[in-house]
């Protein structure tokens, strides 16, 4: 098992910090957190970004229903893209979950679709 990243602890946060970094676009935080909660596969995005494209069509392509969920373009929205990788811990988009398992971006799923692994995760 791989270490996880560090983090600044939260110990070591002022709570004025803490307070903002919890409400940093939290209302996209939270569609997206309950969106993965409860569908069995989610795709969250952005316009333009031909990865989140070929993702989509890859699944697609494999019969996988998914819900897709949009934050902007290259041009707007950086704001509420960056809470959303905060919460997953994810530097990319496309961001796929399975199941509420984060399992990556675009290579990630196109090999978990190659390998089995991601109809294993929805039981199918």
């Amino acid at each position: 098992m791989t270490t996880p990243r560090p983090l600044h602890p939260e110990g070591k946060r002022a709570p004025a910090v803490a307070e903002a970094m919890a409400s940093f676009h939290r209302d996209v935080v939270d569609q997206v957190r309950t969106t993965v909660e409860r569908e069995a596969v989610v795709v969250v995005g952005m316009a333009q970004n031909p990865f989140v494209k070929k993702v989509r069509q890859a699944l697609t392509e494999a019969g996988i229903q998914f819900t897709y969920l949009e934050y902007g373009s290259y041009f707007g929205m950086w704001k509420q893209r960056l809470a959303i990788k905060m919460w997953s811990g994810w530097p990319t988009f496309p961001q796929v979950f399975v199941r509420g398992v984060l399992i990556g971006g675009f290579d990630d799923t196109t090999k978990a679709l190659a390998d089995g692994s991601l109809k294993k995760l929805l039981g199918s």
